[in-house]
């Protein structure tokens, strides 16, 4: 009889909605950026939206579940050589949460998303649109903050081309897929215990979420 690999919930919900809600905001964002003219507005809600899921993501990474919390994926250059340096008597194992390198990948691209909602909060396009704290900097530093938000969105585009590659890396040459556990919440072959994934932890979510959002939008829209 074969052995079927034990499946482990590693994903809680929450933060698999985050994900793929954050990425499909920052594809919406990126399009009505270079868009342009009237989408300009629905890029600035779009920003909104992405700065009401870094801060809940802020939070979940203290209140979540235990592969979700910053404290289950701490930087370590040691472990990380390790992982891309693997023996040929001791292949590459699979990670419960965040991967060595997914690690780095994950911070790079929350602090460069953070930058850039928060540059764009700022910004203007020079002519009738602007970001909603303009009126608190000088036009000076508002100009400057604009080329960083411009500039900055390019280096966003070289961290998730970079994000999508290594997860095609595991995936071609690891053989370990990263993209159905975010989508199901499960891994395989995982000696790890398992995520709290209930009611409980989702009402938690709920409240954080909501308490994201009703910051954002009593700083950036009232």
């Amino acid at each position: 009889m074969i052995d079927t690999p034990e499946r482990v919930r590693i994903w809680d919900l929450p933060t698999r909605l985050f994900h793929w809600v954050l990425t499909a905001m920052v594809v919406f964002s990126f399009t009505t950026g270079k868009l342009g003219g009237e989408w300009l507005q629905w890029h600035f809600r779009s920003g909104y939206v992405i700065l009401a899921l870094l801060l809940f993501r802020l939070f979940w990474g203290f209140a979540g579940s235990c592969y979700a919390r910053f404290t289950s994926f701490v930087p370590s250059p040691a472990r990380i050589w390790r992982t891309l340096r693997p023996t040929d008597t001791a292949p590459p194992s699979v990670n419960a949460g965040h991967s060595e390198t997914g690690t780095i990948s994950v911070y790079a691209l929350l602090l460069v998303l953070l930058a850039q909602g928060l540059s764009g909060l700022f910004s203007n396009d020079g002519t009738f649109n602007e970001g909603p704290w303009v009126r608190w900097v000088s036009e000076a530093t508002s100009n400057r903050l604009s080329a960083l938000h411009y500039y900055n969105h390019w280096l966003m585009v070289a961290l998730v081309a970079v994000h999508v590659a290594a997860i095609a890396f595991y995936l071609l040459i690891r053989r370990q897929d990263l993209i159905t556990p975010m989508l199901t919440g499960d891994k395989l072959g995982v000696a790890a215990p398992a995520a709290e994934d209930g009611s409980a932890i989702r009402q938690r979510a709920i409240v954080l979420a909501g308490l994201a959002v009703a910051i954002v939008y009593s700083l950036v829209i009232l």
